[in-house]
């Protein structure tokens, strides 16, 4: 059967969305230091497992269940994407700060704190 397209771009969004924070999961992560031997490891493992539990909450909604194909495709695409979502672990992306600019006395001023 394999994984649908509308399911596909599901998971890929999911995974998007925890690279963006990733420094969340990192954070997570350290807080089980001593009993974990790598953040970025644990941090990984974290956010694989919730883009895991996505892929099974998507078929659930749509009253279905993976097949064996169905998960060695989830697989592929986790193995596809893992040196990405190490990299943002690693060197989580930064946030853009949004900048306020407004009009005083014909003067133009940032009003970033």
């Amino acid at each position: 059967m394999g994984i649908s397209k509308e399911n596909k771009d599901f998971i890929d969004s999911l995974i998007d969305y925890y690279i963006s924070e990733s420094e969340s999961y990192r954070q997570i992560a350290e807080n089980f230091v001593p009993e974990v031997e790598s953040v970025p490891d644990t941090a990984f493992g974290i956010i694989t497992g919730c883009v895991y539990s996505g892929f099974l909450q998507a078929y659930q909604n749509q009253q279905q269940t993976p097949s064996l194909e169905d998960m060695g495709e989830f697989n592929e695409i986790i193995k596809k994407r893992a040196s990405l979502i190490k990299k943002s672990i690693l060197n989580p992306p930064k946030q853009e700060i949004s900048k306020k600019v407004t009009k005083n006395d014909d003067k133009t001023e940032s009003l970033d704190k």
